[in-house]
């Protein structure tokens, strides 16, 4: 009987484990990150357990006694949901200090998992267009071309939904969008008043672009995790390269269309001021963080951008993204140590004004114009801004250390 109850007890906390690893994994939590909380979790419970992450796949080896298992699990990874990674790593934490037992650990585990969006569509799609909308803003685009990427942050979203409610035509999502986003840049170029098509189209896209998996790609290949560095980073070239086919088929098809203004009208500084103030909220949105998670990703954000623009005339964008990313680490950092929380809550959309996707997607857009070169320069500066970011966030680690892992 004793010994049947310790096979029920080690089977408990067996699966509790996978679950628990595979709700981390889906939600976007990098690999460093997600190995060592849940070696942590493991160790709190007794067992002994290893974790291998990449981003289709957990394998997780667990040690009970004299017995040792090993499972394999297929997981697609997700975009970083803040507020399930949020009660998650709650959630944990109280089982880590015995404050909850593992059963009802388990049982709101599940419940995280099944609970459904923190904000019903039409919000998530409002705050898509929003931060496209910001993002042509920063771009130095015209009062034309943000309205114009906004409409097309917007239609992003929907195509987003679209592809998830048919989940097997889920890969189709990138072509479609960059068609889509093409073919409205050049229609509205061409029909309603001239703007910088590829401006727009570059805009519109932000929200699928890969500049974040890009850096946490390098991030896991800096701190030794080289099969999920190197597969989040083939993910990202694809995404790249699938997203910039749909916007050239879009090219070739309507290229009559093109119609950029020899004078574009310069955004006035208030829509830069605006686009600072509005970017951080739009992708908390996006990010599904809740109302009160705003405040810390707002500051943690602001002081991301002012502290980018303040070093970066000076000491040039290389500098300026290492300080950039050391001052959102160190934020997000404190934050966590203060609060008890995931230092991710703040970092994930602090960052991703911050990273460099936008270079990569001109790049692949200077090669098909046969401008080779050009675009060679640019993908190394995009490499460059990108170790460069993943620098600030090592040091940040050092300077202030988190006490949570997340």
């Amino acid at each position: 009987m004793t010994e049947q109850t310790t096979i029920n007890e080690d089977s408990t906390i067996n699966a509790f484990l996978i679950h628990a690893a595979m709700l981390l994994h889906r939600y976007g939590t990098p690999s460093h990150r997600l190995e060592r909380v849940m070696s942590h979790v493991a160790s709190s419970l007794g067992v002994e357990a290893v974790f291998l992450y990449t981003p289709t796949a957990l394998v997780i080896s667990i040690k009970n006694g004299e017995a040792e298992n090993t499972v394999v699990r297929r997981v697609e990874t997700r975009e970083m949901h803040v507020d399930k990674l949020f009660q998650a790593d709650d959630i944990l934490a109280k089982l880590e200090r015995k404050q909850i037992t593992l059963k009802i650990a388990a049982t709101r585990l599940r419940e995280i998992d099944q609970a459904s969006a923190t904000y019903p569509f039409w919000v998530s799609a409002i705050a898509c267009a929003i931060g496209c909308g910001a993002i042509a803003a920063l771009f130095r685009g015209s009062p034309a071309e943000v309205l114009a990427a906004a409409v097309i942050g917007m239609l992003t979203a929907v195509i987003e939904r679209i592809a998830d409610r048919y989940s097997r035509e889920a890969s189709l999502i990138h072509p479609a969008a960059g068609f889509v986003a093409a073919i409205l840049s050049l229609a509205y170029a061409r029909f309603i008043v001239p703007i910088d098509d590829r401006l727009v189209t570059l805009a519109g896209l932000i929200v699928l672009i890969p500049g974040l998996t890009l850096t946490v790609a390098l991030t896991e290949l800096a701190v030794g995790h080289l099969s999920a560095g190197v597969a989040r980073l083939a993910g990202a070239v694809v995404t790249l390269f699938t997203l910039l086919l749909g916007a050239a088929i879009a090219w070739q098809f309507a290229q009559e269309w093109r119609d950029i203004p020899e004078k574009i009208i310069a955004p006035e500084s208030w829509m830069q001021w605006i686009a600072l103030l509005v970017a951080p909220i739009a992708f908390a949105i996006i990010f599904q963080a809740r109302l009160p998670q705003w405040p810390v990703i707002f500051a943690v954000s602001m002081l991301g951008i002012l502290v980018s623009r303040s070093v970066g005339p000076k000491f040039g964008a290389e500098v300026a993204s290492f300080s950039a990313a050391l001052a959102v680490g160190c934020g997000s950092n404190l934050y966590a140590r203060m609060r008890g929380r995931p230092a991710l809550i703040a970092m994930t959309p602090a960052m991703i004004v911050l990273v460099p996707g936008s270079f990569g997607y001109r790049s692949l857009i200077a090669m098909l114009d046969h401008e080779t070169i050009a675009g060679i320069e640019i993908a190394f500066y995009t490499i460059m801004i990108a170790m460069c970011l993943v620098g600030g966030l090592l040091m940040s680690n050092a300077v202030v250390p988190p006490r949570r892992v997340l």
